[in-house]
């Protein structure tokens, strides 16, 4: 999975077969079927792996309540996985703009991703914010809106300035 992963990121999904995956990773292509039914298994896998370990971090103790000292613990997180793998987030942001590609992921993702949105809601409902929701929304576009500049910039993008912003703003 993880030279899919890198193949994926850096030739796309289209551009990569499960040849070049096999050559890669020095294992036959029936081999690499045992695993995945078929390249869209395989990404499918790759990108809801990578989005189980990026929500995992989320509500740490899982009661559905979020307090101010998990969302901070989240955020931290959030960028330090950021740092850390740079490769899937290229990855996650490739596929977003790629309306066929997301058609594979589109339904597990938003599985995924709405009740870490509904849970912000909670959180922002709490707080007495007029329309939750919408900064329930917006601490996801911008979290994406951050790591899509990050990966695009890691030398000079100001990360740490920015989580520092976003914490003492949003939280």
């Amino acid at each position: 999975m993880d030279s899919a992963l890198a193949l994926f990121a850096e030739k796309g999904f289209a551009s990569t077969s499960i040849n070049m995956i096999a050559t890669k990773t020095n294992i036959s292509k029936g081999l690499i079927y045992n695993y995945f039914v078929s390249k869209e298994d395989l990404i499918r896998t790759i990108l809801t792996n990578g989005f189980n370990e990026f929500l995992s971090i989320f509500d740490a103790n899982k009661d559905g309540v979020l307090t101010e000292k998990e969302f901070v613990y989240f955020i931290n997180q959030t960028f330090d996985i950021l740092k850390a793998n740079t490769t899937f987030w290229r990855l996650y942001f490739a596929v977003m703009a790629q309306p066929k590609v997301l058609k594979l992921i589109e339904h597990e993702l938003m599985e995924l991703v709405m009740p870490f949105i509904f849970t912000l809601e909670e959180y922002y409902k709490t707080k007495g914010v007029e329309n939750p929701m919408a900064y329930a929304r917006l601490i996801g576009a911008i979290l994406d809106g951050v790591s899509l500049n990050y990966i695009m910039d890691p030398d000079s993008f100001p990360l740490e300035e920015i989580r520092k912003i976003i914490i003492n703003k949003f939280i």
